[in-house]
């Protein structure tokens, strides 16, 4: 069987595991825990980051984009990277957009600060950390908005990466009960769309031992 190791809450490893839920192909899940360093996950990625990919052939395919980029072209028959140059540019700029920039100014001040440091062991939050990262998420959660109101999906017509990098971020930031829904509701009613997805549901049934998710986090009628 294909193995994917991943954590739950790094965004990355979540759009894997949504690819690999939405296109049907099935796999071993194994948690694995990047700042424990083991010698037996770095000789599969020497950068010691998840995710990393394991086929059954024993093809070893490591790092976030490089799993994303391989699962879309190894299982094409359901798209989620579109053909149409100019709409497959789109969803890259919105991938990166979530993958990279939101994760940078909201995943990591919030997350990063409040349950990976406390699971890591690696210190004490850092309180302006947080402030930035709560004051942040508003400008994303207003794009998120703006891209909805104007288009099915947001990058387009079709449901693509561009919503699996978004929903998952936020998937993340709903965990630990940081997302201000009530404030976005146009927001909300685009999460809701893709937390009801089948493709959804091992994330939402996620629970990390002593950091349990928030309330309404597996809640479809949140």
């Amino acid at each position: 069987m294909r193995t994917l190791y991943h954590h739950p809450v790094h965004s990355l490893s979540r759009i894997a595991r949504v690819m690999l839920a939405e296109k049907g192909i099935p796999f071993d899940s194994v948690i694995e825990k990047p700042w424990e360093r083991r010698t037996d996950f770095l000789k599969l990625n020497p950068a010691g980051e998840v995710p990393v990919l394991v086929e059954e052939d024993g093809t070893v395919v490591a790092g976030g984009l490089a799993v994303l980029e391989y699962l879309e072209e190894a299982y094409p028959d359901v798209v989620l990277l579109p053909r149409e140059v100019a709409h497959r540019a789109e969803v890259r700029r919105l991938v990166d957009w979530f993958a990279y920039k939101f994760a940078r100014e909201v995943t990591e001040n919030l997350v990063g600060e409040k349950l990976i440091k406390r699971l890591s062991g690696q210190g004490h939050p850092v309180p302006q950390a947080i402030r930035a990262g709560l004051a942040n998420i508003h400008y994303h959660l207003d794009y998120i908005a703006f891209l909805s109101e104007r288009r099915p999906w947001l990058a387009g017509s079709t449901f693509t990466l561009a919503d699996i990098a978004a929903a998952t971020e936020l998937s993340c930031l709903d965990y630990i009960d940081n997302v201000p829904w009530d404030k976005h509701p146009e927001a909300k009613d685009w999460y809701a769309r893709i937390k009801s997805r089948p493709s959804f549901r091992a994330l939402l049934a996620d629970n990390i031992a002593g950091c349990p998710p928030s309330k309404h986090y597996a809640d479809l009628d949140f």
